[in-house]
């Protein structure tokens, strides 16, 4: 509890917080402020004003409900897929550490196969292959199937480290099996470092998102601040000196994904004893 109190001492951290909120915040309570419309349609291009207050997109619609939409399908495909990258890289990762033998090997060759072959590649790929219902919730599914092995990874380290320690033998001499000693001895154990993972994943997700949408394999049913920059680039709003189509939306996965780099960072500092030092 003390080393979650020594957090909010860390500048970083609180700064890292505070632009997350600010986005979160955005994303759910702005709605409530501005009328959030995607479907009125005014002339296209139009230049910032006090109707439009980021002007509108080459289709005519109001940039604001476009970023809004876009912030809450990014935020929504980051946090999905980082859940599902972290559950199954944290018990496949905490399994193989602890167990060791041929199902850590067995565990380990698969990790590296993922990691050998570029996940990015890979996620073009998947996605380039779903010619069509390639929604919000089946991205994340498929930048998490594409991440976990870094989760993997990075848990199995820790928990090879704890197989060894008193309270786990203790769990084996009171019966506990191999299941019932990683859910409740190892993982509760590792909870702060996989909460740290979480961050890292969800950040991810976001930037993965946001690479395949830009290059038009992004989700068909809605917007997301991807496939907003998608839209800039395939009608040239760089080019026509037309930055309220992309400046925006580039700021917005700027802001998320170093809030949550900070955040991580920070956390870093007080739960690592060699950082500590």
């Amino acid at each position: 509890m003390k080393m979650f109190l020594n957090l909010f001492k860390s500048p970083f951290f609180l700064i890292g917080i505070a632009i997350f909120i600010v986005t979160i915040a955005l994303a759910l309570l702005f709605p409530a402020l501005y009328h959030i419309d995607v479907k009125t349609v005014s002339a296209p291009m139009l230049p910032p004003s006090g109707e439009h207050w980021l002007g509108t997109n080459h289709m005519g619609l109001d940039m604001v409900s476009l970023l809004i939409k876009g912030l809450q399908s990014s935020l929504y495909v980051g946090l999905l897929a980082g859940i599902v990258a972290t559950i199954v890289g944290t018990l496949l990762g905490v399994y193989a550490g602890f167990k060791g033998g041929w199902q850590d090997d067995v565990i380990t060759l698969l990790t590296n196969l993922f990691v050998v072959i570029p996940q990015f590649v890979v996620l073009v790929l998947i996605s380039a292959s779903l010619t069509e219902g390639r929604s919000l919730t089946l991205i994340a599914f498929i930048i998490a199937l594409t991440s976990w092995t870094w989760s993997a990874r990075a848990v199995r380290a820790q928990s090879s480290s704890l197989k060894t320690r008193d309270h786990i033998s203790l769990a084996r001499v009171n019966g506990d099996g191999t299941f019932g000693i990683v859910i409740k001895h190892i993982i509760p154990y590792l909870a702060s470092y996989v909460f740290m993972v979480f961050i890292i994943q969800t950040a991810s997700g976001i930037i993965s998102e946001s690479c395949i949408s830009m290059i038009g394999l992004g989700p068909y049913d809605t917007v997301s601040l991807g496939t907003i920059l998608n839209d800039a680039m395939r009608n040239e709003a760089l080019s026509d000196g037309a930055w309220w189509a992309f400046l925006p939306a580039t700021v917005l996965i700027s802001m998320v994904v170093f809030a949550l780099y900070v955040i991580n960072t920070s956390m870093e500092g007080v739960f690592n004893p060699r950082l500590r030092k």
